[in-house]
């Protein structure tokens, strides 16, 4: 396959990725997320304080929020969610969202928008340098594959349309790996300096990017036991100098820039707020506290506080629906259930025959010189080696995770996945055995993914294999951003529309605003409420992910109400369903 052609088809990838996107988010509203992301950015960039959204690194927020600049918004800067005169609450960041998008004169549909924009534009340059690397890597063939399986990946399509940090962590791993294994091969002070700088800016992405950390600490110290004894200390000492250009050079400045404007009584109030309630070892919450006082040290106190919130959250859970249970203190199997059931069939074929066709070059006994041939492997794969290594710690921590509200959260291994499975396809199972049966079965997975995939078409977030009985049935798996994040509050407010639906009852779990779209025709519901409080016959929309968290039973160690939605199953089936908005009719 010539260079000309192959290119041309990756811009064609990349152009139907773009466009399916693009035209997905016409009647989407708010996910749940977005509106404190989209928000917090655009406090950013136009106040230059960072009180709001610190678990999150400032910089995909930033991105999503620089189009925003040119549409002459209202900012509620009175509004108390922003002063925050009293200690600061969780909820202030949807709260001053929530005023932001729709009570200050914007226009919430346009934000949305334009704010999503870079954030297509993110997820498209990701499959841009996966294609650029793995061409460079291998072959052409293994660049159109890899970008392929990028491009009508499910999740990716319905996560990199979104105001959300999980993409952006996904191109942090790949760019930060990429330069890291070229600094290796040729440790010059140009590549230290490059890989420093991308380290640091990865590093702003997201927090759970922490883990590159130990993933580049190990790796280096492996290359450097194959190159040489010799050769530990000169490496390791590199690798520590390209963590502080990151850290210097990059987040401290960015970070410097985020709180200019925050008052420094308020961050060492905020700080000490916010850290209390937290069950992380009393050493680190009095370092962050001590840091937070010096005024040197502010930007790095803001930082680390971010990485402290989010070891919290992952160490305490939230709570969620999972396979008929609800639980805030998650499941070891959710992860590997979820990926197995939220990726497309033919996927998860090829990544099976890819498996067994890596287990079938291992012709010789396993027990016969097998730390050599390892040894030979890993220094003549070392870029497949350091995937699969960061594949395995990355599995390792998600399982361990008490956090279990989405696929979404697995985004970083999806790039390396993809490689893997298409160098082993193209360059080991597609052999002179059998090639024109091979190039038959892998144009039908293909085509049978990209059917499936487009049939989802504009709700991709809904998806699920047909292992979960499809996108119809995936609610009764899983919900969250697996399924139900808010995105059809929208869609509703047509549907009422045009069935001149004068009054309906609306149980929405999201970052939509019941009361903007819908004004007196709504009333607002809570599960907890008794039935017998609805004026009957009514219409009921409901949100999948509230009604699950009603239907399910509490795992062990759950003690909340958990049955507050039974009544409903003398409803069904729903009379409509919206994606992820069921609608009931009670009589």
């Amino acid at each position: 396959m010539s260079d000309k052609l192959t290119n041309f088809i990756a811009v064609f990838f990349l152009i139907i990725m773009f466009l399916l996107c693009v035209f997905s988010i016409k009647d989407d509203s708010f996910t749940f997320d977005e509106t404190a992301h989209i928000a917090a950015g655009y406090s950013y960039l136009t106040q230059k304080d960072m009180r709001l959204n610190p678990e999150h690194p400032p910089l995909i927020k930033d991105i999503a929020a620089l189009p925003l600049l040119f549409l002459n918004l209202n900012f509620p800067k009175n509004h108390p969610s922003w002063t925050q005169n009293e200690n600061p609450q969780w909820w202030f960041q949807f709260d001053f969202a929530n005023q932001f998008l729709y009570k200050s004169g914007n226009n919430p549909d346009k934000i949305l928008f334009w704010g999503r924009i870079p954030m297509i534009l993110v997820l498209i340059f990701l499959g841009w340098f996966l294609f650029f690397w793995t061409k460079k890597l291998f072959n052409n063939k293994t660049a159109i594959l890899t970008l392929f399986l990028f491009s009508f990946s499910p999740t990716l399509l319905a996560h990199g349309r979104l105001i959300t940090t999980d993409v952006g962590a996904a191109l942090g791993v790949v760019l930060s790996t990429y330069f890291w294994l070229k600094f290796l091969e040729n440790p010059s002070r140009k590549n230290i300096i490059l890989t420093g700088i991308i380290f640091g800016i990865s590093m702003l992405f997201k927090f759970s990017l922490l883990l590159l950390i130990p993933f580049f600490g190990f790796i280096t110290l492996v290359y450097a036991v194959l190159k040489g004894k010799k050769y530990i200390l000169k490496y390791l000492l590199s690798a520590i100098f390209i963590g502080l250009i990151g850290l210097i050079f990059i987040i401290l400045p960015v970070y410097q820039y985020h709180i200019l404007n925050y008052p420094h009584q308020h961050q060492i109030r905020d700080t000490q707020f916010l850290l209390d309630t937290s069950s992380l070892p009393h050493f680190l919450i009095t370092i962050n506290k001590w840091l937070s006082t010096q005024p040197i040290f502010r930007s790095f106190s803001q930082y680390l506080l971010g990485i402290l919130l989010v070891l919290n959250r992952s160490a305490t859970g939230n709570t969620t629906y999972f396979l008929g249970q609800v639980s805030a203190a998650g499941w070891k199997s959710y992860f590997p259930i979820i990926y197995l059931i939220k990726e497309p069939l033919a996927f998860h074929i090829l990544s099976l025959i890819a498996l067994i066709t890596a287990i079938f070059l291992i012709k010789k006994p396993v027990s016969k010189n097998t730390f050599i041939r390892i040894k030979n492997w890993v220094e003549n794969h070392f870029t497949e080696f350091s995937m699969i290594t960061f594949l395995c710690l990355y599995w390792f921590t998600s399982i361990n995770s008490k956090l279990n509200i989405g696929v979404r959260h697995l985004l970083p291994i999806f790039p390396f996945t993809i490689i893997l499975v298409s160098e082993t396809i193209t360059n080991y199972w597609i052999n002179n055995k059998n090639l024109k049966i091979k190039y038959l079965i892998l144009f039908f997975l293909l085509l049978w993914q990209s059917f499936t995939v487009i049939s989802v078409f504009p709700n991709f977030l809904i998806y699920f294999n047909e292992l979960a009985g499809g996108s119809k049935n995936g609610y009764l798996y899983a919900v969250d951003s697996n399924f139900d994040w808010g995105q059809d509050l929208k869609r509703l407010k047509k549907w009422v529309e045009e069935n001149k639906i004068e009054k309906i009852y609306i149980d929405y779990f999201g970052g939509g605003d019941v009361e903007f779209y819908f004004g007196e025709k709504a009333i607002k519901w809570s599960g907890e409420k008794n039935p017998k409080e609805m004026e009957k016959p009514n219409y009921f929309a409901v949100s999948v992910s509230s009604l699950q968290g009603g239907r399910g039973f509490p795992a062990k160690g759950y003690d909340r109400k958990t049955d507050y939605y039974y009544w409903l199953y003398q409803f069904e089936p729903p009379i409509k369903r919206l994606g992820s908005i069921f609608v009931y009719y009670i009589k």
